[in-house]
């Protein structure tokens, strides 16, 4: 799933495209949505919040996307052949006199008013990457429930908005502690320095083609997808195992010596998989 610094991405390449352009061409290939003709009008903005794309429109509109696993926005210049997927995966197009962007494989995609954006995006915590970011109110917001895991904690969008499975996986090497340590058990001073390291890494990497958390060429990250290579710190073989409530286990990595605190044992750690590309 793309994560806060991806989303950012997209939005700014949506925004460069269509932000004070009229529309001259509008599809939604969704059958609620499939009589809308959105021509004529102009495109205000897109603005990230979260995972959330929202693409400001003439009229007191937005259209909401999200990402999720597969989805992704491409934008071509006018006569440019598309190549983001067949054609039967374009669940939008917005197009330009210069530019069309097409929306593939996308699981969510609705068109409300921008004065109910709320609905959509108001139970998220503080933006990574946005203005309305708050670090104290994110850290009450993850010590809210001094049992949950560190790892469950910090992907919950209602905490902080931003963090995917590769930066859970980050953050809690970067840490120290394994993704199953409870939150509350976490030294006071590490659990003060979260939500600081967490905007640090994304907004390190919203302008980048590659992520990276440890600044070595070729070894970008120090233990998402690496297992069962060796630990960039001491060599000891990354491990990897589900993490989640049972219906939507992630890959979850770690280093068994550089992380304390409780992990599966070695008879429930994971067969060994290519992870997804954001987690």
């Amino acid at each position: 799933m793309p994560e806060g610094d991806t989303v950012w991405q997209a939005a700014r390449l949506l925004h460069g495209a269509l932000a004070g352009q009229m529309l001259t061409r509008s599809d939604l290939r969704v059958p609620k949505y499939a009589t809308v003709d959105l021509t004529g009008r102009t495109v205000l903005d897109v603005t990230p919040r979260g995972k959330h794309l929202l693409t400001r429109i003439e009229g007191g509109l937005t259209l909401h996307s999200h990402l999720r696993m597969d989805g992704a926005w491409k934008v071509f210049a006018a006569g440019r052949r598309w190549t983001g997927g067949p054609t039967h995966q374009i669940r939008a197009i917005l197009g330009a006199a210069d530019h069309t962007a097409v929306g593939y494989r996308l699981p969510v995609l609705e068109l409300l008013r921008t004065t109910e954006e709320h609905r959509v995006v108001g139970h998220l915590g503080p933006d990574l990457l946005g203005p309305d970011w708050d670090p104290d109110r994110a850290l009450v917001n993850l010590l809210a429930d001094p049992a949950r895991s560190l790892g469950e904690a910090l992907l919950d969008q209602r905490n902080l908005a931003g963090i995917g499975n590769v930066y859970k996986s980050e953050l809690c090497f970067l840490l120290g502690a394994t993704p199953w340590l409870p939150i509350g058990v976490l030294p006071t001073e590490r659990a003060a320095q979260l939500p600081a390291l967490a905007k640090k890494l994304l907004e390190a990497n919203r302008d980048r083609p590659a992520r990276t958390t440890t600044g070595r060429r070729g070894q970008d990250l120090f233990v998402y997808g690496r297992a069962p290579r060796p630990c960039l710190r001491c060599q000891t073989p990354i491990r990897v195992a589900d993490q989640g409530d049972g219906s939507r286990d992630r890959p979850t990595y770690w280093c068994p010596t550089c992380q304390t605190g409780p992990a599966p044992t070695p008879g429930a750690l994971r067969r060994k998989r290519n992870p997804t590309p954001y987690g």
